[in-house]
């Protein structure tokens, strides 16, 4: 099964996270099919803390790829900011 997750890069006690669409049997940081974002928790000023190329990921979900947990809030979180930063 494919899965879209995300994969821990950076430093230690700096984590940076690709956002991946890979096989479910692939360790975390291992081999992918596809690099479909990032995701900076550290993000602090003008640096860019999420980005999403939602036209690959919706083409992934629509080929049966599953979302884990994580992604799946932060995506939806995502969606959210951009609904409040529009109307406000």
């Amino acid at each position: 099964m494919v899965r879209i997750r995300l994969a821990r890069g950076g430093a230690k006690k700096r984590p940076f996270y690709q956002i991946i669409v890979t096989d479910n049997h692939q360790a975390r940081d291992g081999r992918f099919i596809e690099r479909v974002g990032f995701f900076n928790p550290l993000a602090t000023g003008q640096a860019v803390d999420l980005r999403l190329n939602m036209d690959r990921i919706l083409y992934w979900i629509n080929h049966g790829a599953k979302m884990s947990e994580r992604l799946y809030a932060l995506i939806k979180s995502a969606k959210n900011k951009s609904q409040y930063s529009s109307a406000g």
